[in-house]
């Protein structure tokens, strides 16, 4: 009996050659790794097709989805690792900030300390010479004083004793003062001027700035005197005739005499 080949419409299906399914396993893969999915991901959907090539099912779809799950679980990851990189190099830049402000506001109450400090011993009153006492006092008559009386006070002292500026101020007279002999005048912070006489040696010159306690000479016997000591004036002006009481001058200031 003879057999026809069936055409037309009553042709069997043809299965996909391989030549097909390789061509679609390639592209769907290639088409996966545009994606971002690494190697590995890539490695079991192979293993799959070769699965699907023995069963003849081709489940592209559903491998496409776990493929797909995957890639989102990772960018995930990566985005979560991403944001906690970034939190981190935030909260590394704030607390770099903040001890930065903290060093800052520690040089600032330093200097502010300092400045303190500075301000108070620029303020600060000393005796004009150490370890010393008064041995003639502040209006006491005689003969030996040109104007009747003493105009000053008079600092026990053996010649070249160091003689200290009482307070800060500036120089307005240093050398020969007459009858004071050798002798310093110095206009204080406070408006008010001091005169130191009799002096064996002078070491500042006018127009300098002095500190309280700066040494500015070495006491002695030059001028009307009949020993060596220091003679102290407080005055209102540079000027001889201005003058106050020295004592109650330098215990207004904080000095006890």
């Amino acid at each position: 009996m003879a057999f026809t080949r069936a055409t037309g419409k009553h042709r069997r299906p043809r299965r996909p050659s391989l030549v097909t399914r390789t061509t679609v396993r390639a592209a769907g893969v290639a088409a996966l790794a545009t994606t971002g999915a690494v190697g590995s991901l890539a490695a079991p959907a192979l293993a799959a097709e070769s699965a699907v090539e023995q069963t003849g099912l081709t489940p592209v779809i559903s491998i496409g989805e776990s493929l797909a799950d995957q890639i989102d679980a990772q960018a995930a990851a990566q985005e979560q690792a991403a944001e906690k990189a970034a939190a981190e190099k935030r909260a590394l830049a704030a607390a770099k900030k903040e001890a930065e402000e903290r060093v800052k506001e520690a040089r600032e109450a330093e200097a502010r300390a300092a400045r303190e400090v500075e301000r108070k011993r620029l303020n600060t009153f000393v005796t004009p010479i150490s370890g010393s006492y008064i041995s003639t006092g502040y209006k006491a008559g005689g003969a030996v004083w040109s104007s009747g009386n003493h105009t000053g006070i008079d600092f026990h002292a053996a010649s070249g004793t160091t003689v200290h500026a009482v307070g800060s101020g500036t120089v307005v007279e240093a050398g020969w003062g007459g009858s004071y002999g050798n002798n310093i005048v110095i206009k204080m912070i406070d408006g008010t001027y001091t005169q130191y006489g009799h002096l064996s040696s002078i070491n500042v010159s006018v127009g300098q700035t002095v500190t309280p306690g700066q040494q500015i000479g070495l006491s002695g016997a030059t001028g009307n005197v009949t020993g060596a000591h220091l003679h102290f004036e407080a005055r209102t002006t540079p000027e001889y005739g201005s003058d106050m009481d020295p004592v109650a001058y330098l215990r207004s200031h904080g000095v006890n005499v």
